[in-house]
């Protein structure tokens, strides 16, 4: 008999194996232990179950192998903690340039009516995109057709500024980048206006989590049990990346944050554990969450 699962939105969907195969994957398991992890999470989902409780499951199961996931929230929530501003913001443009993106930030330009800032200014294979970055708190808030129309009309309106020679950028698309899905309608404007939206599974094999996990860029928020405060004074010193907690020294770090060394040797040690189990790891599919 066939099992459905319910979505956060409460649309219900086929439970698909394979779904959690390759969210085991994406967490460095082996294809074995992902296999093994699903046919255990297969055998006790029943009809309706929430995505979430089976994510739980799927979390809980693979820790038994790899211990240092205990350490981890899942990549979609940690990216919901961020501060929109301007730590999501600064975040995005660190993704974007490690994969190949010459960024500027936070960017002004004159259009024919009105003034408009972006927040970066994107340029890779000869075209150059104004980028407008959206934060939900709740990550399971679908970006909507508003954000893309005001991206289009904004593209207008500094493309006429540049004509007229009000302003020197010659942009070429508009680029939104979120960390959530979009809208049913917002992706059929995006790919019928030319704006390349950029969130969570979309678009395909190149999605903001595709970027994150392949450069192995994991948020600081993704490690469990750190304090608001914690986080506050490292994302305010320009540490947002678990790998900036690996790669430093306690004293760099401390000296950075202005926080004592014994209260961040346990971060980082949690940090090196569970970075060291991120491993990256092949795909071929950029919907790898079971929601």
């Amino acid at each position: 008999m066939s099992v459905s699962v319910t979505k956060a939105d409460g649309t219900r969907q086929l439970f698909d194996r394979e779904k959690v195969v390759r969210t085991c994957l994406r967490m460095g398991a082996s294809r074995e232990i992902a296999e093994g992890v699903a046919t255990k999470v297969e055998a006790r989902t029943y009809d309706g179950i929430e995505t979430g409780k089976i994510l739980q499951l799927i979390f809980r199961l693979l820790s038994k192998h790899k211990p240092a996931i205990r350490h981890l929230i899942d990549l979609r929530k940690a990216l919901s903690t961020m501060a929109s501003r301007p730590d999501f913001e600064r975040f995005v443009q660190i993704v974007l340039g490690e994969n190949g993106y010459e960024i500027a930030p936070n960017r002004l330009a004159r259009g024919k009516c009105v003034e408009h800032e972006a927040d970066a200014i994107a340029r890779k294979d000869g075209v150059t995109y104004f980028v407008e970055i959206k934060h939900h708190r709740n990550f399971h808030t679908p970006t909507g057709l508003d954000e893309s129309r005001i991206a289009r009309a904004i593209i207008e309106d500094v493309t006429e500024g540049y004509e007229l020679g009000l302003n020197d950028l010659e942009v070429s698309k508009a680029m939104i980048v979120c960390n959530t899905k979009f809208s049913e309608h917002a992706k059929r404007y995006g790919e019928c206006r030319g704006v390349l939206q950029m969130g969570w599974s979309a678009p395909p094999y190149r999605s903001l989590q595709d970027l994150i996990e392949e450069k192995r860029l994991y948020p600081v928020t993704c490690l469990k049990g750190l304090d608001v405060a914690t986080k506050e004074r490292m994302a305010s010193a320009g540490i947002l990346l678990l790998r900036q907690l690996v790669e430093r020294s306690l004293e760099e770090l401390a000296k950075q944050t202005g926080i004592p060394e014994e209260t961040l040797e346990p971060v980082v040690r949690k940090a090196r554990i569970a970075f060291s189990s991120l491993e990256t790891t092949p795909r071929r599919a950029s919907d790898l969450s079971v929601g």
